[in-house]
């Protein structure tokens, strides 16, 4: 399978660079008859749109996607649905004083040694420019999801140290930052814009929650729930943990206390993120995604070019403070992309439900 490609059933790939004409995305598996809802599709994308205010980066994109094919008259016709963005507001000038050297943090340096050559424009492939098309992948996602009563949502809940005591994610979209907590909303706020004033960054965490999720997803013994999970979420850019339930903290506990009390009306405790033996327990699944600080800062720094020569980093251009903000959208697209393959998946996985479709 091609490491553009993500899923087994239903599954994308994603085109595109950075500073490329356009990216985008190819979404295979699509049950014919889905309703594609395109005002949706946008809202979503416009939720990960650069440029929207202090807190993220400057660049000026308007991300209207463009579906080319698989949608006829409003419905999904079970084949391919293929979509495009455009870029619009490239600088490719930004970078010209990068081309021969790797810049600190990035993909620079692993890009050039494993291809023997890299895009230097803001990255190329690896930029999180990217992510925009696995954003509107998880939207067509979504509305199969909600089709079965399945809510993917996310939201901030640490910026640096400064974390959320309490989780409300219906005030996460009226928030510049997406913050779940409104007692620690301006904190993070100037948080973030102390570290874009002294011209670096930050990093950050996101929640994920699904809700109303069925049981029995997760595909033993290599493609489990949680493990699958992870992985989403470590191929998005600036990825360095990712937590499911209790997680970390389960490592310090006794298994009487990490242990899920069950009754007649369900758990009684959600440590697990309602995943147990990498299948889906019919609880929340919840899910933290740790981000790393914006490697893209404008604070000189010590570096090598493509030849070995020690010299000087100072970059230029337009950068997010907190890459993790705008990276929990991606995360919540992401989670809905691995619970809608694993539907898919399990649709075969007793006698019962196959004789549903054909007896």
């Amino acid at each position: 399978m091609s490491s553009n490609t993500f899923g087994k059933k239903f599954c994308f790939t994603t085109f595109g660079e950075s500073h490329g004409r356009a990216i985008g995305c190819v979404v295979d598996g699509v049950p014919s008859g889905l309703e594609i809802d395109e005002a949706f599709l946008q809202r979503e994308l416009d939720r990960r749109r650069p440029g929207q205010n202090a807190f993220a980066t400057a660049r000026k994109e308007g991300d209207k996607v463009e579906i080319l094919s698989g949608v006829f008259e409003g419905k999904s016709t079970g084949t391919p649905i293929a979509m495009v963005i455009f870029n619009e507001n490239q600088k490719s000038g930004d970078y010209e004083n990068v081309k021969n050297l790797f810049r600190p943090g990035h993909a620079d340096f692993t890009y050039f040694y494993k291809y023997g050559l890299r895009d230097y424009r803001g990255g190329g492939r690896s930029s999180a420019r990217e992510t925009a098309a696995r954003v509107g992948a998880g939207a067509i996602t979504k509305l199969m999801l909600n089709a079965l009563h399945v809510k993917v949502q996310s939201g901030i809940c640490a910026i640096g140290g400064i974390e959320a005591h309490s989780y409300d994610f219906d005030r996460v979209n009226a928030s510049e930052i997406y913050a779940l907590d409104a007692n620690v909303e301006a904190a993070q706020k100037e948080a973030i814009l102390e570290a874009k004033n002294a011209h670096d960054s930050i990093g950050g965490v996101a929640l994920v929650h699904v809700l109303g999720m069925p049981k029995g997803l997760g595909e033993p013994l290599y493609y489990k729930l949680d493990a699958i999970l992870c992985e989403a979420m470590m191929g998005i850019n600036g990825v360095k943990g990712v937590e499911i339930g209790e997680g970390f903290q389960a490592s310090r506990l006794k298994g009487s206390e990490n242990n899920d009390a069950i009754d007649s009306n369900g758990f009684k405790t959600n440590k697990s993120g309602g995943i147990l033996g990498g299948i889906s327990n019919g609880d929340t699944l919840t899910c933290k995604v740790y981000f790393k600080p914006t490697p893209s800062i404008f604070v000189a720094q010590e570096t090598i070019d493509t030849e070995g020569k020690e010299l000087t980093c100072k970059l230029k251009g337009r950068h997010d403070p907190c890459i993790a903000v705008r990276g929990s959208v991606v995360a919540e697209a992401m989670a809905a992309l691995v619970v809608a393959d694993m539907v898919l998946l399990n649709l075969g996985s007793q006698m019962e439900h196959v004789k549903k479709i054909y007896m």
